[in-house]
């Protein structure tokens, strides 16, 4: 088995916070699915430490939500469910209309050639069939128009919510009947932003976000 888990020492923290970082990357990129086991003595197996730091780290996974503790079961992965996808999608649309908005009104001629380039690199991952590139291409795409809107506050708002998007963000890239969509609201998006039409970069930002959110849907009650 080619085995992702890989523990890299890292001097400046305990080895605890080494194997929760691990885990929760894990989890979020789909290496662990939702609803499956977290078995520590296997764990601790495949990583090369003892159970104590597995045990700590699974214990504040579950403070963050990404793992439930299930009676006479153990840890598991937590499922995606329509309450927390609803919630995170809901706060990521007012986010990403807000980010669409201000591209469309600053952004400047060499950023229009930045926002062309991430829509051209999403659109290879596409064709190319790999989800987990597919995912990191569509972020940069819009992390351009987040970068595009010059507004730190905003940006430090999106960046804690990263990883909790990206296991979402997966979801509906793999769900290869959507792809097609995914670049059409690309291109339109681009092209509202790039002349400077902010009311309908937003227009089209909200439709894009409420198109995964019932993507995802589907695939998780399937």
């Amino acid at each position: 088995m080619n085995d992702k888990l890989k523990v890299n020492m890292n001097e400046y923290l305990p080895l605890r916070d080494v194997v929760f970082n691990i885990l929760r990357q894990a989890i979020i990129t789909g290496e662990f699915a939702p609803g499956e086991r977290l078995m520590e003595i296997a764990l601790a197996e495949r990583l090369g430490v003892s159970r104590t730091p597995v045990r700590e780290a699974i214990r504040k996974l579950e403070l963050e939500g990404l793992v439930v503790m299930i009676p006479r079961k153990g840890a598991e992965v937590a499922k995606i469910t329509e309450k927390d996808l609803r919630d995170i999608l809901d706060v990521r649309c007012a986010l990403e209309e807000l980010s669409a908005s201000l591209a469309a009104e600053k952004i400047n001629e060499e950023q229009k050639k930045e926002l062309k380039f991430a829509l051209l690199a999403f659109e290879k991952a596409i064709q190319s069939g790999d989800t987990a590139e597919i995912a990191d291409k569509d972020m940069d795409f819009h992390d351009v128009i987040f970068e595009i809107a010059d507004n730190p506050r905003l940006t430090t708002i999106v960046n804690n919510l990263r990883e909790l998007i990206y296991r979402y963000r997966l979801e509906y890239v793999k769900d290869f009947d959507y792809h097609d969509t995914l670049i059409t609201e690309h291109r339109k998006l681009t092209e509202a932003i790039l002349n400077h039409e902010g009311e309908k970069a937003q227009r089209i930002m909200k439709k894009h976000i409420y198109n995964q959110e019932i993507t995802v849907i589907k695939n998780i009650q399937n």
